[in-house]
């Protein structure tokens, strides 16, 4: 007799569960059809939001399209049925489209908002498992999932068929997103916190600027450079020219290899000439890795990143305390 507790006994379980889920996000994807270019489209079209809705297990991942949705560059907000049949249907509107979720196609409780989509023409795409269900047969676009067992051996709990409607409201997500271009820096507008946000920063994010720079003349005797680098704390200081442009910098490392004589020099004898430098709209993680690169611990902002007049300074330290690298 197997040991049903034994690790072996749970791996097997654990198997069969992912294979029997994978197996039905395959016929998920061999089923789509015209209709799932004409929910993009739908949505596409919609002067409001996308509405979702969906009770119990199709609930909570109704939450997390929306969330998706949302997060991509397509508005969109969950409305709980129970609570729209108390007042909560007054967040549907003329211009929102609606997107139903329910295993079965008869869920009580969506009733009242599938009642009130037809009452105030509100576009509504269905999500079912039964092409003859009611919420299939009063949608404006129906996506009927494929016919797919549940993980679990009884067939009654809500596995296979929840994995296939979050598949199938991320593909919608992003062909949304693919078709409004929507960029990496248009993410991060939507994700300025924790470590995604941090990874897109820009330079210009992090940067220090104004009178935090650290700039000195051409002409500047190496006595004002040694008090540039000490008040300002970068380590480095940027030599500029006449008119305002980078032309080197003064790390420690220079100061040591110029120490014969170096309070008698400018700063134009003892810079390193042509800096590497970053552009503002980099992105912070790009700017790491330059910096890892050449060993360095600063980066001079300018322009387009390739000479010209400073923007900014950007410290490793800066980049590590916002959570890039």
């Amino acid at each position: 007799m197997e040991n049903k507790t034994s690790p072996e006994t749970f791996l097997k379980i654990g198997r069969r569960v992912i294979t029997r889920e994978a197996a039905a996000l395959e016929l998920l994807a061999d089923s789509l059809n015209d209709s799932f270019a004409d929910a993009v489209e739908l949505m596409l079209g919609a002067t409001g939001r996308v509405i979702i809705c969906g009770m119990g297990k199709s609930g909570h991942v109704a939450r997390k399209i929306a969330a998706t949705l949302a997060s991509t560059g397509t508005p969109a907000h969950f409305v709980h049925p129970a609570e729209a049949s108390h007042g909560d249907l007054g967040m549907m509107a003329q211009g929102d489209v609606a997107l139903i979720l329910s295993n079965s196609g008869e869920t009580p409780e969506l009733a009242d908002v599938i009642a009130y989509t037809r009452r105030f023409s509100i576009p509504m795409i269905g999500v079912a498992s039964r092409a003859e269900s009611t919420l299939i047969k009063q949608c404006d676009v129906a996506l009927v999932l494929p016919k797919a067992e549940e993980a679990c051996d009884t067939g009654v709990v809500p596995t296979t068929s929840t994995t296939m409607t979050l598949a199938l409201g991320d593909a919608l997500a992003i062909a949304l997103m693919e078709h409004r271009q929507f960029t990496p820096e248009n993410f991060r507008e939507f994700h300025p916190g924790g470590k995604l946000g941090a990874r897109l920063s820009k330079v210009s994010d992090l940067m220090h600027s104004g009178e935090e720079l650290p700039l000195i003349a051409m002409n500047a005797p190496m006595s004002d450079v040694l008090i540039a680098i000490s008040q300002k704390g970068f380590g480095v200081v940027g030599v500029v020219t006449t008119e305002g442009d980078l032309a080197g910098i003064i790390t420690d490392g220079d100061l040591r290899r110029h120490m014969k004589g170096l309070l008698d020099m400018s700063a134009a004898e003892v810079m390193t000439a042509n800096p590497k430098t970053i552009a503002p709209d980099a992105l912070a993680e790009q700017a790491v890795a330059n910096m890892n690169d050449r060993k360095i611990t600063c980066l001079f902002v300018t322009a387009a990143g390739n000479g010209g007049a400073p923007l900014g300074i950007l410290h490793i330290h800066d980049c590590l305390r916002a959570g890039v690298a």
